[in-house]
């Protein structure tokens, strides 16, 4: 049995970060999608038969959300947030048969002082009940404990039958990586289990991401996204639709085949599907300039600049397209430094195309990453040095 000891200065924290302390925001008016007409016409058909919500409402949640897409008043926390995200998922939801249950996990009253709260049982799902399911999440309090959430809600599982979807929204400040209680959960439910995950923190937090985005993969058909990418009517669709529904059109050719941006690398393993022609790519057809940094360094050696003159060759002929600059780092170092790092050399090599095309001055933007999007394994040199990367991005 797992023990949890408890200090009395945790339990007057989270009495002192108590409901009372938590105003509501209102949030501007949400105008849904309607899905229906994809699943009547039976273009769709329903993929997921259980939805389980476990949320995040540990006192970190009580913290104002920095990101965009939630303009709420007054200046909506990160709760708010997560609480405006599942409202506009139940508006977005179609009109499906389904059993759903919303979890939160913390300590403190906000969570009858347990480290898990089931604050809707598993029911059939309709948007009045799953909407008072919402409302049960009053507030912000205590440590973050997952791992106990995911916990029940293996349990909370255990009488469904058919597909099943979790959604975890979190900023993913945990007390400890929850890796065993998901793969747990996956090795009891198997394919009938898909984890999705949903980042609702701020740009500090960013190695929060890559936890919730870890937990998703573990399940293979399960993704993670962030708040801000699912803000909008548009993009709320995109999601409900790939958690919800599937299609029922004949299979696309065999991807292996394709190549769609012509360089080299087929559609199956490109992850840059609209790199412009005459651009080099790595092994993932992405668009590579092979730039070499000394240790700790963001200056561009000379040696180079035959790879950079090449990008800029590729600029000016297709003048207009807007570019953004990554830098990307491994995971080797703290996540402080590799972002600052990645936004150097970034911008070194923002700079270098700018100075040499009029059109790279107008269409560029540079973006540090950091460690965050790994495109290969950091357990080997190998796979760090294909992290260890500057990569130019057609930005749609």
């Amino acid at each position: 049995m797992k023990k949890i000891l408890i200090s009395a200065a945790a339990i007057l924290s989270a009495l002192i970060s108590g409901c009372a302390s938590q105003p509501l925001s209102t949030f501007d008016i949400f105008h849904p999608q309607d899905l229906n007409a994809l699943v009547s016409s039976g273009q769709y058909v329903q993929k997921a038969d259980n939805f389980f919500v476990l949320n995040d409402s540990s006192l970190s949640m009580a913290d104002n959300y920095l990101g965009v897409g939630y303009p709420a008043q007054p200046s909506p926390t990160k709760l708010s947030v997560e609480k405006e995200i599942l409202n506009r998922i139940n508006l977005t939801i179609p009109d499906l048969k389904l059993t759903s249950s919303i979890r939160s996990f913390g300590f403190g009253p906000c969570l009858d002082w347990g480290f898990t709260r089931l604050n809707q049982a598993p029911t059939p799902y309709s948007k009045s009940a799953f909407g008072s399911g919402i409302d049960t999440l009053a507030c912000a309090s205590g440590g973050t404990p997952m791992d106990s959430g995911i916990e029940a809600t293996t349990n909370d599982l255990s009488t469904t039958t058919g597909n099943i979807a979790v959604l975890i929204l979190s900023d993913g400040e945990v007390d400890s990586a929850p890796v065993a209680e998901v793969k747990a959960l996956k090795q009891k439910y198997g394919d009938r289990l898909c984890v999705y995950t949903v980042w609702v923190g701020n740009e500090q937090e960013k190695y929060g991401q890559t936890l919730l985005n870890q937990l998703s993969d573990m399940t293979i058909c399960g993704f993670g996204t962030t708040a801000e990418r699912i803000s909008s009517p548009d993009g709320m669709t995109k999601f409900v639709q790939s958690v919800f529904l599937k299609g029922t059109t004949p299979p696309v050719a065999d991807c292996s085949a394709l190549d769609d941006d012509a360089d080299g690398i087929n559609n199956c393993k490109d992850k840059c599907l609209n790199t412009p022609k005459g651009a080099h790519v790595n092994q993932f057809g992405c668009w590579i300039v092979d730039v070499k940094f000394d240790n700790d360094k963001s200056n561009i050696k000379p040696q180079y600049y035959r790879e950079l003159d090449n990008a800029v060759t590729v600029i000016n002929q297709n003048p207009g397209v807007n570019i953004e600059v990554q830098g990307h780092t491994s995971s080797t170092g703290t996540v402080e430094y590799n972002q600052r790092l990645s936004e150097r050399r970034a911008l070194a090599v923002k700079n270098y195309l700018s100075s040499k095309s009029a059109h790279a001055g107008r269409t560029l933007t540079a973006r540090g990453y950091g460690l965050t999007q790994p495109i290969d394994t950091n357990e080997t040199e190998e796979g760090r040095a294909n992290n260890r990367r500057v990569q130019l991005e057609v930005l749609q």
